[in-house]
């Protein structure tokens, strides 16, 4: 495994230490170290089974490893040991500092309220209370991730699968979370509306100044997204570096063969 180097002078906002998720059958991951620093997209590459989702979910909560350590620095720069927090702490963070954009829209919405709703929800649970300024700023985050304001009063399950993961993303970024994870965000969506979805992130991440861990298949995606990369292979990390420097000069064979596939595609 070649190990991770600090990109900036700054102590990483999110740090792994030995994480080991074993599902009992010898899938998971095993004694995993990264570390994510502020404004950065770290983008987790691999074949399906490589780990890559379980690493997700573990660094955001949604499963507790077996072993390990996990520390979060807020925004005061002060280091939480996120492991040892209670199941309310654990949800407060993902509605406030954090934010989980999941591959399956359904999964992130609520699909049977109004997309209004949906990105209000979390500004309620960061203290807004006014109605009209609650419905103002929707509307204006609605209109920036290219979803029809006028709209608002929909259930997202009339919009398209593009659409509703526009406004899974807006529901996540709109109280401008400090660390957002998200996994296969362009799966399953067409060629011109990833494209599009994916002009959408890059201009966000560089708008918020986001940190932002990225669970992603293609390495097109990856390459136009993420500053740096880890490549994953058996729920281990093999190879890790800049992202450019890892496709352009892979340096474990797996790294090899997954961009020799890319080129080929």
């Amino acid at each position: 495994m070649i190990s991770d180097t600090s990109i900036g002078m700054e102590p990483p906002i999110l740090s792994a230490r030995k994480l080991r998720y074993d599902y009992g059958n010898g899938k998971g991951i095993a004694n995993l170290d990264l570390e994510v620093f502020s404004a950065e997209v770290l983008a987790v590459v691999g074949e399906s089974g490589s780990g890559k989702t379980t690493l997700l979910k573990c660094l955001s909560t949604h499963l507790t490893p077996q072993s390990g350590s996990l520390s979060y620095r807020s925004g005061k720069g002060e280091p939480l040991d996120i492991l040892q927090l209670s199941t309310a702490a654990k949800r407060e963070l993902l509605r406030t500092d954090w934010g989980f954009v999941h591959q399956h829209p359904h999964l992130g919405l609520r699909m049977r309220v109004s997309a209004g709703a949906n990105v209000g929800e979390r500004l309620m649970a960061n203290a807004w209370r006014h109605y009209g300024d609650i419905r103002s700023e929707t509307g204006r985050w609605l209109d920036m991730v290219e979803v029809d304001p006028s709209r608002i009063d929909e259930a997202p399950s009339l919009f398209s699968g593009g659409m509703q993961q526009r406004l899974q993303i807006a529901r996540n970024l709109v109280t401008r979370p400090r660390l957002v994870f998200m996994d296969e965000p362009t799966g399953g969506l067409d060629v011109s509306v990833q494209a599009k979805l994916l002009d959408l992130l890059r201009r966000l991440v560089f708008d918020l100044d986001l940190a932002l861990v990225l669970v992603t298949h293609d390495l097109a995606v990856a390459r136009m997204l993420a500053d740096r990369m880890i490549v994953m292979r058996e729920g281990e990390i093999i190879e890790s570096g800049l992202t450019d420097q890892i496709l352009d000069d892979p340096q474990h064979p797996y790294s090899q063969l997954l961009v020799a596939s890319m080129l080929a595609a």
